[in-house]
């Protein structure tokens, strides 16, 4: 079985798809002539149906068999494809070694898929060849990405030679990169028994910097601050803290938005996880991206600890951390730690209060670049209403649309621009109704 025989791309073999039609198709293509059997039958129509499951979840469309294949090349991570992500045009040794598996999946891409539906005497794997997307948002890439690989599919298919078949693929790596950092923007952690695992965010709010009104002044320094951590330059970790519901979390996300494009990546981190910072910083060190570990709400009350660790990872550790890697977190504290007027006044029994007051600053003080985000006043609530309000089209007068959103503000938290956005929202239900 043909899948069987790779080297660099093995990996792929454990998707049961690729082993399934390897088998039906060396066996059944090849001549053999037995009757067919319950099992084969049951092997063709899970393979139909796992095509069409990937067809829903990436949003593919054309020839899935392609597709797929091409999801398989582009998302395999092995040490041809870092190095192209990492050195661009691969040569030597392994540039050519990597033609025996280029060669393999030429086959695969050539499988005629119209004798295999005639062996099992139905249309199914013939129309997947020509599969039309439903309109609905893909669930695992957005609809650039889907495209790319598809647009991809459809160049490796037509590729005269294997030489012709890596160049496609390496033009597609030194573009997007390879695996999942490559395909994806944003994701979690999750450490199970065997590992850490990097797993990917589909669904990031499409958020830009404009959308945030006002605050010119922070979005500046987070602006210049990322510029210089995307262009190699000295970059610091960033503390945006600041009133509730002003646009902290927005902002980085807006931020992630924006520089996707140029290699910008973003790892979420929560409190629980801190421990785990270091094993982190290791798997990203030696990629080919910028990422930025999001710590949201940061905040530690008197009895936590994991505080200590996070200090060590950002400036203090034996380790330095690597010139692709910064810190960005929110919180609603400019101090991180909680404080107590007995750190200060000494009647909690601590001899040496000052450095208990000292430690429990040390936190912020590692944050080279600190943004505030205030609460707007109320002239400034009301440009924010009416920005979103022309943005989203709505069509109330702005009299009556400024009177709206006082009532709406003094029963629903205050000034902010949460609550500014909460209102809109509701207006622009009202107008649908």
């Amino acid at each position: 079985m043909k899948a069987e025989q790779l080297i660099f791309y093995r990996d792929a073999g454990e998707h049961g798809l690729l082993y399934s039609m390897c088998r039906l198709m060396e066996r059944r293509i090849a001549g053999v002539s037995q009757k067919l059997n319950d099992a084969e039958e049951q092997e063709y129509f899970s393979c139909v149906a796992q095509l069409y499951e990937y067809a829903s979840e990436n949003g593919f469309y054309g020839n899935l068999w392609h597709c797929y294949l091409t999801e398989l090349l582009v998302y395999n991570e092995n040490p041809y494809t870092i190095a192209c992500e990492m050195r661009g045009e691969v040569q030597g040794s392994l540039r050519q070694a990597v033609l025996h598996d280029l060669r393999l999946f030429m086959e695969f891409f050539k499988y005629n898929l119209y004798k295999l539906d005639t062996v099992f005497k139905t249309d199914s794997l013939v129309k997947a060849m020509h599969y039309e997307a439903s309109q609905k948002k893909a669930i695992k890439y957005n609809r650039h990405i889907s495209a790319e690989i598809c647009a991809l599919a459809v160049r490796l298919a037509g590729a005269a030679d294997a030489e012709a078949f890596r160049r496609e693929l390496d033009e597609f790596y030194g573009k997007y990169g390879v695996g999942v950092f490559g395909l994806h923007k944003a994701f979690r952690v999750e450490h199970t028994r065997e590992c850490l695992q990097i797993n990917p965010i589909y669904n990031i709010a499409v958020t830009g910097l404009d959308d945030i009104i006002g605050y010119e002044i922070p979005k500046k320094k987070l602006i210049d601050n990322t510029e210089a951590f995307l262009q190699g330059q000295k970059a610091n970790n960033c503390l945006i803290f600041g009133d509730a519901g002003t646009g902290k979390s927005s902002s980085i996300r807006a931020i992630l938005n924006q520089y996707y494009g140029r290699g910008l990546r973003m790892i979420e981190v929560y409190k629980h996880q801190y421990q785990e910072l270091n094993d982190l910083i290791d798997r990203l060190k030696c990629r080919n991206y910028k990422f930025i570990i999001y710590m949201d709400d940061l905040s530690f009350e008197e009895f936590e600890t994991e505080y200590k660790y996070l200090k060590a990872v950002i400036e203090g550790g034996l380790e330095s951390k690597p010139d692709n890697v910064l810190i960005y977190a929110t919180s609603n504290r400019r101090h991180l730690i909680r404080e107590n007027f007995t750190d200060k006044d000494g009647d909690g029994g601590d001899i040496h209060k000052n450095e208990t007051v000292q430690e429990k600053l040390s936190l912020f003080g590692r944050f080279g670049v600190s943004i505030y985000f205030g609460a707007p006043n109320k002239t400034e609530f009301q440009e924010i209403v009416l920005g979103l309000a022309k943005k989203y089209g709505l069509r109330m007068p702005e009299e009556q649309l400024l009177a709206e959103a006082n009532k709406w503000e003094l029963s629903h938290g205050g000034l902010s621009g949460r609550c500014a956005r909460q209102f809109i929202d509701a207006m622009r239900g009202q107008e649908s109704i």
